[in-house]
């Protein structure tokens, strides 16, 4: 389907030759201050034609709020989010109408609809996650105005090209001390000066080597995003089906060319001991000065039983190669008769430096979605006389709403009846 979420709800529409692409947003809450200067910064981050390194289809990809807002503020209707495709060149791929190609989309379109695109990839470019970047913007200013919430993704392998960290957790299977580090401190303008989008200056050069290297032979390569999110409200997720890390890997696999997800310690954890692994409990000060309970470690990931717990939550994502390159490829048409595919078209030979603004939107969602239904859950349960203390809840326990904030409820704004 082409909707993801509950209760803030994104559906995105267009294909990669056609007029435009965009999406829908239904269930943003009213009164957030929005423009399009608020979404376009992130749909800069994503377009083609940024470096040497990136397709060099040319694109500005400039937004448009269609409906939603007035006076620069959401009503709480649906927002209409618009990109048009300016530099549409569907005679590129006219090969296509003979050969599906190799470990593309267009056979098993074909298979399911009885049709396809004629031109590029249709819905399986990458072109239609504009539209979830747009909404995650949306998404993160609400979660960055309300919460404080960070989220920064990053490339931290290209090919066989990986940051430090990533050699270092599959000797020990826990994350380095150096990379829960660079968790808390890396930000986007570190990301962002380097065309790789690797915030380690000499991996960068190497994975910048390694993309050239591959370019340069007509073929691609693939690698990994490692995304962190940080001052996440605690409680979210919806145990048993909805597991935070649950919707994390939905969102993270229904992004084009990815293949594989990892939250924590991931893999690694596999090989550490119970008693090593466990993230013991420690008091500490929340962001507001109050006093809450926090892990040691968080070799968890900031998530335990599917539910967040306040630490950083903290996965990576691993893109494939890319699928169509410019060489001569074996392959069959598609009435199954042995022939050469020579694809034409303007292609990544590697996604992930253009990958980690849509990781970033794809988490914005799955946080805003999960923070909508928690709120709904605790303001219903604050319209109820107060529990007597029970086993069902220590006695020095106050219940948080997102963000650490205890609920009050005012007798006078409950539901009156007769």
């Amino acid at each position: 389907m082409s909707t993801f979420g509950t209760h803030f709800r994104v559906t995105t529409f267009g294909e990669s030759h056609c007029k435009g692409v965009g999406c829908i947003i239904d269930g943003c809450p009213p009164g957030l201050a929005l423009t399009e200067d608020d979404i376009q910064p992130q749909l800069t981050r994503r377009r083609p034609g940024q470096s040497n390194l990136t397709t060099p289809r040319d694109e500005k990809d400039r937004v448009t709020i269609l409906s939603g807002t007035e006076f620069g503020h959401t009503l709480g209707t649906p927002i209409g989010l618009t990109v048009p495709n300016q530099d549409q060149r569907p005679h590129d791929y006219t090969e296509t109408d003979l050969y599906p190609r190799p470990s593309h989309a267009d056979w098993t379109y074909l298979l399911k609809y009885g049709l396809k695109a004629s031109s590029g990839g249709g819905r399986a470019s990458a072109r239609e996650t504009i539209g979830r970047v747009a909404a995650g913007a949306v998404a993160e200013k609400f979660l960055r105005e309300a919460y404080g919430t960070e989220i920064v993704a990053f490339v931290s392998s290209v090919g066989k090209v990986a940051m430090p960290f990533i050699e270092e957790q599959s000797e020990t299977g826990v994350p380095s001390d150096e990379f829960v580090e660079l968790l808390s401190t890396v930000t986007r303008e570190m990301v962002d000066t380097e065309a790789t989008r690797c915030p380690d200056k000499e991996m960068s050069k190497k994975m910048t080597q390694r993309i050239i290297e591959a370019k340069e032979a007509n073929d691609s390569i693939g690698g990994t995003v490692t995304c962190v999110i940080r001052n996440v409200p605690t409680g979210l997720g919806e145990p048993c089906f909805d597991k935070l890390e649950a919707k994390l890997a939905h969102a993270m696999l229904s992004i084009p060319a990815t293949k594989a997800f990892e939250v924590g310690s991931g893999f690694g954890g596999t090989q550490v001991p119970g008693h090593l692994h466990n993230d013991a409990w420690v008091q500490k000060v929340g962001r507001k000065g109050q006093k809450v309970l926090g892990t040691k470690t968080n070799f968890s990931g900031g998530i335990q039983g599917g539910i967040s717990n306040g630490e950083n939550i903290y996965f990576r994502i691993g893109f494939k190669s890319p699928a169509t390159i410019s060489q001569e490829q074996k392959t069959t048409s598609y009435n199954g008769v042995d022939g050469v595919l020579a694809t034409r078209g303007r292609h990544d030979p590697c996604v992930v430096p253009r990958a980690t603004p849509i990781v970033e939107a794809m988490a914005a969602l799955v946080i805003m979605d999960a923070v909508m239904i928690q709120l709904a859950r605790q303001s219903a349960a604050a319209l109820l006389p107060p529990m007597p203390d029970t086993p069902l809840r220590p006695a020095p326990f106050v219940m948080p709403v997102p963000g650490g904030l205890a609920i009050k409820v005012d007798e006078a704004s409950k539901p009156k009846t007769e």
